[in-house]
């Protein structure tokens, strides 16, 4: 940074341009929500915006909007682009999903553009976007029993789809050609790309009220002072190691758990992250890419220092060793249709539980992590044409220790929500049967866990082939500090009036279901926190009172035997 920089880089400036490039990413964000073809985007807003350095990919700036688990893969996977970029022109748009070159699944594809300012490349601006199909043996590419990658969909290498701002209409083509529903993926291409230009227009704007210079001194600036901050929330956890460990039910084809064992040690200020303990490679889609471990890991700790702002500058204090030869290090061609969604939220709960004892204050117990991703394709008798929906749920948060979990909350890896009811059956031949809350299933503690949802769909016309990757279903999420672990993740099926249940509990693919026929889901409560000996009895008789255990259930988990006289609500 010059001198004539830092004169003109006061605090006010540095705050202002901290918040007008996150704006940037959120007016990124919402231009894609909005002009997206598919619910998964629109509504649920699974998706991101960010601004990446023109070097290495480092992250600058990501909107607030967006989910939290591409903060790491996003930078990987725009770094990857940047070293296999050729003959760049303004308007070039990579398209890249390929797992293995810094992504998650194959379902999420990112999109990136080199942005120039003045004729010369100042940064990359990037996006993901959740596709409901790429391709591959099931409908919404979630396939439970792969046992390779080219199972699950089809993989896109960084390949430039806009050439100076042209769409390469054969590329497009290709890509079309290997997706169920090809015409409305095609506003979701266009969608992404235009999300791409409305940050090139901002960030111009930006670029020209401020000046390069002055913008460049506040990105190196805000990178310092994140690693600072980091470093300042860090020195709360006291030296030595820390151990956690949490479960993966199975892979979708051995029908074993997974185990995640994780040691963090805390020295000379930073965090030392070490899996190389957890279960070897596996056979089925529960490998985790690199990308993805390591975002697992950041996301994780951001849930722990929100405070901390979001750019490379976050990561620095946190060191993660590659856990080579365990499943979480996947390497070609493995499968990996469950890393992004599921592996990371149990990644996260190690971390969670690692680090409890050492921050009681700001932990919880472990949260539903699960995204219960369901996907049901056929054809829609009402038009003829074919359908993928694809959808995720909320769950109950763990306890902490100053209130009971939240309930329904959205998946540890996003800010993402289940697409509305109203839009599901409109879309799809599909009709909710019952959409409840799942009493009594947060687990029991002084801090009881929030309760997940139970969900009935029928299939109104027509048949279809559902597949569900989803977890929690062998082990409810961890209560800590005393508290019990919350209800296990159930699915069951009922066609022809007999009832299906998975093998695997939480993973199965192309189940055919017809008219009439119902599915069944109750995603997991959240663990409880502390000695639920130590639960406030009016808590319990408030319970009570709106409906969420029965007496049993209190009396099987608090020995509660009813409110005192003096017991006020």
């Amino acid at each position: 940074m010059t001198t004539s920089n830092k004169a003109k880089l006061d605090h006010v400036t540095l705050a202002v341009l901290q918040n007008g490039l996150n704006q940037v990413c959120n007016e990124m964000d919402l231009a894609f929500q909005r002009a997206a073809f598919s619910p998964v985007i629109a509504e649920a807003m699974d998706r991101s915006d960010g601004i990446y350095h023109r070097d290495d990919g480092a992250l600058i700036a990501q909107g607030e909007l967006g989910l939290p688990i591409f903060v790491g893969t996003m930078q990987f996977s725009t770094r990857t682009v940047i070293a296999q970029a050729k003959d760049l022109h303004p308007g070039d748009i990579y398209i890249v999903n390929d797992p293995y070159l810094g992504g998650t699944h194959l379902m999420d594809v990112r999109m990136a553009m080199p942005f120039y300012y003045r004729g010369e490349i100042f940064c990359w601006l990037s996006n993901t976007g959740h596709w409901r199909d790429t391709g591959g043996a099931v409908p919404g590419g979630f396939s439970a029993t792969a046992t390779e990658v080219e199972q699950e969909g089809l993989r896109l290498p960084p390949v430039k789809l806009y050439k100076a701002g042209v769409l390469d209409e054969e590329i497009q083509a290709i890509i079309l050609s290997n997706i169920r529903v090809a015409s409305e993926t095609v506003g979701d291409i266009m969608a992404q790309a235009a999300a791409l230009r409305v940050g090139e227009l901002r960030l111009t704007a930006l670029l020209d009220r401020y000046g390069e210079d002055v913008v460049e001194a506040a990105i190196d600036e805000m990178r310092t002072r994140a690693a600072r901050q980091m470093r300042a929330a860090i020195a709360h956890i006291p030296d030595g190691v820390y151990n956690g460990i949490s479960w993966v039910d199975s892979d979708g084809v051995v029908d074993e758990p997974l185990k995640i064992d994780l040691s963090i040690e805390k020295r000379d200020g930073d965090l030392y992250f070490d899996l190389s303990k957890s279960s070897p490679p596996c056979k089925g889609p529960m490998n985790s890419v690199i990308a993805t471990t390591r975002s697992s890991v950041y996301l994780a700790m951001k849930h722990i220092f929100p405070e901390v702002p979001i750019n490379a500058g976050t990561f620095e204090p946190l060191h993660i060793t590659d856990p080579v030869d365990t499943f979480l290090y996947a390497e070609y061609p493995r499968p990996v249709s469950g890393c992004a969604a599921e592996v990371s939220q149990r990644i996260a709960e190690a971390v969670f539980a690692a680090l409890v004892t050492a921050l009681p204050d700001r932990l919880f117990a472990a949260p539903a992590g699960t995204s219960g991703n369901f996907a049901l394709g056929g054809i829609d008798q009402r038009n003829d044409k074919p359908y993928v929906m694809y959808l995720f749920t909320g769950g109950g948060y763990g306890g902490s220790q100053a209130m009971d979990g939240l309930t329904n909350g959205c998946s540890t890896i996003g800010i993402s929500t289940m697409q509305p009811i109203e839009v599901l059956e409109q879309r799809y031949p599909i009709l909710f049967k019952e959409f409840a809350l799942r009493e009594g299933s947060g687990g029991a503690g002084q801090y009881r866990g929030g309760f997940g949802v139970s969900y009935t769909i029928q299939l109104r016309q027509g048949w279809g082939r559902a597949s569900f990757v989803m977890d929690h279903g062998r082990y409810g999420p961890q209560g800590v500090l005393g508290g019990e672990d919350g209800a296990v993740n159930v699915v069951r099926v009922d066609r022809d009036g007999e009832r299906y249940t998975p093998p695997h509990l939480s993973k199965d693919q192309g189940i055919e279901v017809g008219e009439g026929d119902l599915i069944h889901v109750s995603t997991p409560g959240g663990g409880g926190y502390g000695d639920a000996g130590r639960r406030d009895p009016a808590l319990i008789a408030r319970d009570l009172r709106l409906g969420y255990y029965t007496e049993a259930q209190a009396v099987a988990l608090w020995h509660y035997h009813g409110a005192s006289s003096t017991t006020k609500f």
